[in-house]
């Protein structure tokens, strides 16, 4: 099968659908021999379809492990001088505002759109909303008749970004499409989306991977001794919840005062927020914080087998790949009762569940597993046995190529 696979970001490129389009794409070389193309851009993050400031990739093609990888430029400008006027036309429910608010979003690539019209694929897919390049893909495949599977990634929580009834409109339209939890596809049918329309695969991990790190070992490089270790892996959004991790520490260490906080991922603008956090503790909780930005990819592993805990209190996840790698290292997970999250995590048997924002719960719930190893642990292993049995990344290929199949001989 010739498959176009459309992403805002692939690797070296971070995040949950970066990584999600990397590893089916991979896959299904892999597995079945297919013929696997993708689409991205040359930014590092999605700020980058905007921000000057951001770092960018070189333009150009490359293959990795087998997949043929094309990078398009994004014009910023474009999409910077935009910022302004949505805002002020989401703040005033003018009627064009999702308009507005799809060009800044981005990625503004006009020479991923030339591209496009080339029909030379048997599925265009196509992740995530509320990007642009979701309906430039549509669009393409319905000129070209071809079919086209939409991956969204919704977070129905985050009103500016998904409220907006174009996001649907497209779903409708295009062949099929894949949601990662039973939550997503229930606000989709909401939306008045017929439900066979919709194929709940999730996402996935390399279970080996990261099953077979030394802990011992992982520490040491860490230089932590004995010490508990709580801590946050992956981007350092603003919705992340990142900081209210940093603001339940405090209560944390009046009960385990030589905990540490381990803090790691991809830089963003909201990093510097974060720093401000931790410069207002003493020097003595200053020094309890071990922070990795911007970490190489083989790093993760030995980064969650470090941890006794793993705090992921996010604002909204359409589905949550960081729990699936904690739970691969047997670890346990604490994570928001918010979206999707509760659709993931099985409270009380593999994680706890804490109100969003809310670091008096968050600090409770983190000194509950601290102070109770052996229930953490059942936790960890709990996690790990539902990785095995539903989320590796071999699996998760075989669901998504099923779908493609599918949407190709009924087209």
């Amino acid at each position: 099968m010739k498959i176009l696979h459309v992403t805002q970001g692939y690797a070296p490129a971070r995040g949950g659908t970066e990584m999600l389009m990397q590893r089916v794409s991979e896959e299904l070389v892999r597995q079945f021999g297919d013929d696997v193309t993708v689409f991205t851009t040359n930014c590092l993050n999605c700020e980058g379809f905007y921000s000057p400031r951001s770092p960018r990739l070189p333009v150009g093609c490359e293959q990795i492990n087998g997949v043929r990888v094309r990078r398009f430029d994004v014009r910023r400008r474009r999409s910077q001088a935009l910022q302004l006027p949505q805002a002020v036309a989401y703040r005033l429910h003018l009627p064009f505002n999702e308009y507005l608010r799809t060009l800044a979003s981005g990625p503004i690539a006009p020479t991923m759109d030339a591209a496009l019209r080339a029909d030379d694929w048997d599925v265009i897919a196509a992740s995530s909303f509320p990007y642009l390049h979701m309906y430039r893909a549509l669009r393409v495949a319905r000129r070209n008749r071809r079919p086209c599977v939409l991956i969204g990634a919704l977070h129905p929580e985050d009103c500016w970004g998904f409220e907006r009834g174009i996001i649907y409109d497209a779903i409708r339209r295009a062949s099929h499409y894949i949601a990662y939890t039973d939550y997503e596809a229930d606000q989709l049918v909401a939306h008045g989306i017929a439900r066979e329309h919709i194929s709940v695969i999730g996402v996935g991990v390399d279970a080996d991977e990261f099953a077979c790190v030394d802990a011992h070992e992982a520490r040491r490089h860490l230089d932590i001794q004995d010490q508990q270790v709580v801590g946050y892996i992956g981007q350092l959004g603003d919705y992340k919840g990142v900081d209210t991790l940093a603001r339940a520490m405090p209560r944390v260490w009046q009960t385990f005062p030589n905990a540490r906080l381990l803090i790691a991922g991809g830089r963003t603008r909201f990093t510097a927020q974060l720093e401000r956090i931790v410069a207002a503790w003493s020097r003595a909780d200053q020094q309890k914080v071990i922070r990795r930005y911007d970490f190489a990819a083989d790093e993760k592993p030995p980064l969650f087998a470090a941890l006794d805990v793993f705090v992921y209190p996010s604002a909204f996840e359409s589905f949550g790949i960081g729990y699936l790698e904690a739970w691969a290292s047997g670890k346990p997970v604490i994570g928001a009762r918010r979206g999707a999250v509760p659709n993931v995590i099985n409270e009380g048997r593999d994680g706890l569940l804490v109100e969003y924002q809310n670091e008096h719960m968050l600090s409770d719930a983190i000194v509950e597993l601290l102070a109770n190893p052996q229930r953490a642990r059942a936790m960890g292993e709990a996690g790990r046995a539902k990785v095995r049995a539903r989320y590796t990344w071999r699996e998760i290929a075989r669901r998504f190529r099923a779908v493609y199949a599918e949407a190709v001989s009924t087209r």
